[in-house]
């Protein structure tokens, strides 16, 4: 896996006396470093310039920096004259030449490549006010790429353990796309602050390029508009370094598995001009047969000029990857016993195929100290073709019976889909930093519009019963496989498409040095359009009316979302905080259509901590309580029509909760990590399932536990060599609202060691030590199955 967060003083002393030694006069240039093989080749002809060093000096624009207030009652107040003699200097300013840029030396190891310093001192983007963790009155948790590549981890999957609240799971979870519940609730996958789009068909998430995680628990409100109620995840990338730097990681592992990471990044020939290329590419046979292929290229330019700062990144990927839909069969209430965990009962041909571009711009514009305006666009197209079991089990459709003396499993089907997503944001966001008498303000006030355009179409065809569910073999062929569309078979061709408007502001007030408050409202209008191409027989509206073909659908919305919370300093190292929101999310996509468009989603939190810190904020504790409502929340539930078909119900839930993450430097050798979650979630309202009230979500455990811990130490005066050790806690969850079916609590183990110094490094991960059988989802017809003991070796180089 690609790490880039130790280049070393060494490098870094080097780096400096190069910079010091340049005479600025001179027009040579001087060559920094040579690239080996197939891979610099490329990299040198696609940015011709990444390899030399600029002999004269670039220069970054003026930062326009506050200085640290007074906040004593005797602190100056601006007089007019100073406000004139300031707005004068700021009318010339645009006369004046260019200031000249300043080289930043940059080793690798700075804020390009770390989000440094303690860790309540650091601002996560999502928050997008630049207020750091410790004046923030909301549960907000950042997962440094750091600790996922000691982990062995290359996918956002493989992040997520290391925060309290979160777990895979759901509806659909599948294993070709990415879902996530936070404190029991859809979560929603951000990058670099723009949305995924269509919430239910996703895609899985590499860490290509990824500085690191960040997680907002609870409804995203103000800031993020149409987006789940349980939380919001933002993938952020690194940023393109002003100085040269390269690297390039392997992982080899269990079940054929090769991951390969590759990133160059520097400066251009042109002024302010940086770079950053990332590369990913990996595969593998896969636990249970799952094969898997990732192709991704990244290309990332940010301009320092003037007082605007450009960004411009293309995130390319073409994926492949095999679904599990069954997993291994429920029997009893529970996932079969009795067999290999290797068991399959989904189509050996099933598969999904992705490709997914997504161009960026941002601009920065830092107009005086006092306003910034970010003009920020995204628009990402995606196409996938899937084919994979249909996910439930009842009575009429899928289900165990005894035929011929052996229990067999009838009823299963192929679902073929092909969907093409389009998805356009623009946000305009002025930033405001002023004060009101004493007390200092950084206002965030937005626009943002969304334009969606999706196409779904699918057919299911009836496949040959598995004769013997202990012994089972699949023996369709999809060359004689008959797709249909019609009561028994689920289908649709639809044609959708929506309009999403947003004004928004959030004021972070900072009242004085220890109290802070946060004030957020957002007002949106939602429309949506559903084009039926083909009419389905026994599909109603959820006024009663036939879904016919030719007949669009339409639906608008003005909801208005809303959140405060407070944040006081009690003692230098205890800061409680209480907050509550209000969110709502569009009931739109391409999965739940059968039953027309639904009304919005709502949820509303409330939630209250307490922040620990001790020595200088090497030990950190932060828990908090929490109350979350849902309604209005589109569920799957099998086995309650006659023919068979699955019902989307529109119900209510609530989750109360507690959590608590710890994360302590212990010395400067020993490191912990853990985090703890209990939570109630159970359903309380269903009109259309009355039996389901009382009873739990789909996939929210109730308890949830993990920890991970790391250790430095030398060999023989070598230094550099580390040892990790963690274990992954989670309780039993069940498959639907209905939860007749389930699957069991588990805990794994998993194990590093390895060494690296300012070049290299190495390591082996060992994962599930104990060789658990376990199930990271509970999905309609089966378990889908965790994988079993893994030995991943990575190698690393960065110059």
């Amino acid at each position: 896996m690609n790490n880039e967060h130790h280049a070393g003083n060494r490098h870094q002393k080097q780096e400096n006396n190069r910079l010091q030694e340049k005479n600025p006069g001179s027009s040579s240039r001087r060559s920094r470093h040579r690239y080996a093989g197939f891979f610099g080749v490329t990299l040198l002809a696609l940015v011709p310039a990444s390899g030399q060093a600029q002999e004269k000096p670039n220069t970054l624009p003026p930062v326009n920096v506050e200085a640290p207030k007074n906040r004593a009652a005797t602190r100056p107040q601006p007089t007019s004259a100073t406000r004139t003699t300031g707005a004068k200097r700021r009318a010339s300013r645009s006369t004046k030449p260019p200031k000249p840029v300043v080289q930043t030396v940059d080793d690798g190891n700075g804020p390009n490549n770390n989000n440094s310093g303690p860790p309540l001192q650091q601002a996560p983007s999502l928050g997008k006010t630049g207020t750091k963790l410790a004046d923030l009155p909301a549960s907000v948790q950042i997962i440094p790429r750091e600790v996922v590549t000691e982990q062995g981890g290359t996918l956002l999957r493989d992040a997520i353990n290391n925060a309290s609240g979160i777990n895979s799971g759901g509806q659909d979870s599948l294993g070709y796309f990415d879902h996530f519940l936070i404190r029991g609730l859809n979560a929603q996958v951000y990058t670099d602050g723009f949305s995924d789009g269509d919430q239910l068909g996703g895609l899985v998430h590499s860490l290509n390029g990824v500085r690191r995680v960040e997680i907002l628990e609870g409804p995203g409100s103000a800031l993020f508009g149409s987006g789940p109620p349980g939380g919001t995840i933002n993938i952020v990338h690194y940023d393109p370094s002003p100085v040269f730097h390269w690297g390039t990681s392997t992982q080899f592992g269990s079940f054929g598995t090769v991951t390969n990471n590759n990133y160059v990044t520097g400066p251009t020939t042109i002024p302010g001009l940086n770079y950053r290329i990332d590369t990913t590419f990996g595969g593998g046979e896969g636990f249970r047969d799952l094969t898997s292929q990732d192709y991704e290229v990244r290309p990332a330019f940010s301009w320092h000029t003037g007082e605007h700062t450009f960004n411009f990144a293309l995130d390319a990927r073409h994926i492949e990857q095999t679904p599990d839909s069954y997993g291994l069969i429920y029997m009893n209430g529970s996932p079969i016993t009795g067999v290999s965990n290797t068991a399959k009962y989904s189509t050996p041909f099933s598969f999904a195929k992705q490709d997914d571009i997504r161009p960026t711009f941002t601009d920065q514009w830092d107009i005086t100290n006092f306003l910034t305006i970010n003009n920020r666009f995204s628009f990402t197209h995606r196409e996938i073709d899937a084919m994979r079991n249909n996910d439930s089990m009842s009575a009429t459709g899928t289900h165990i019976a005894v035929v011929n003396g052996l229990d067999a499993l009838l009823g299963r089907q192929l679902r073929f889909q092909n969907d093409s997503d389009s998805f356009f944001d623009y946000q305009f966001e002025p930033v405001w930093k002023f004060y009101t008498g004493g007390i200092h303000h950084t206002l965030l006030t937005g626009f943002e519009y969304q334009h969606q355009v999706m196409d779904t179409n699918r057919v299911t065809a009836d496949l040959p019963n598995i004769n013997n569910i202990f012994a089972p073999v699949a023996t369709e062929n999809i060359n004689t496989l008959a797709f249909q569309c019609d009561a028994k078979h689920s289908c649709d061709n639809n044609h959708l498409v929506a309009n999403y408007y947003g004004l928004y502001a959030t004021d972070q007030i900072d009242v004085t040095d220890k109290w802070k408050v946060r004030l957020g409202v957002r007002q949106d209008w939602f429309d949506n359009e559903l084009d039926p191409l083909i009419t389905v027989p026994g599909q109603f509206a959820l006024t009663g009316v036939p879904i016919l073909a030719g007949v669009p659908e339409t639906r608008s919305d003005k909801p208005l979302s809303w959140n405060v919370g407070t944040l006081y300093q009690l003692t230098p190292w205890l800061a409680p905080y209480i907050g509550a929101s209000q969110s709502y999310m569009t009931n739109f996509n391409s999965e739940n259509t059968t039953n027309g468009i639904g009304k919005p989603e709502s949820a509303r939190q409330y939630e209250g901590g307490l922040r620990f810190s001790f020595l200088n904020e090497k030990i950190v504790l932060t828990t908090a309580v929490f109350n979350v409502s849902r309604d209005n929340v589109a569920t799957l539930v099998s086995g309650v029509l006659p023919n068979g078909q699955e019902l989307i119900d529109f119900d209510s839930q609530i989750t109360n909760g507690v959590e608590a993450s710890f994360q302590a430097k212990v010395t400067d050798q020993w490191t912990i990590l853990a985090n703890a979650t209990h939570q109630e979630a159970v359903v309380t309202s269903a009109p259309q399932a009355l039996t389901t009230i009382g009873n739990h979500p789909q996939g929210v455990p109730a308890n949830m536990a993990n920890i991970w811990s790391t250790y430095k130490f030398a060999i023989g005066g070598v230094q550099g060599f580390q040892v990790g050790l963690g274990a992954n806690y989670r309780d039993k969850t069940y498959s639907d609202t209905t939860n007749v079916n389930a699957v069991p609590s588990y805990v794994i183990g998993n194990a590093m060691i390895g060494w690296e110094n300012a070049n290299w490094g190495f390591a082996l991960n060992v994962k599930n030590f104990t060789n658990q059988t376990y199930f990271v989802a509970a999905n309609g017809a089966g378990g889908f199955v965790g994988e079993g003991l893994g030995a991943y070796l990575t190698v690393r180089y960065r110059q």
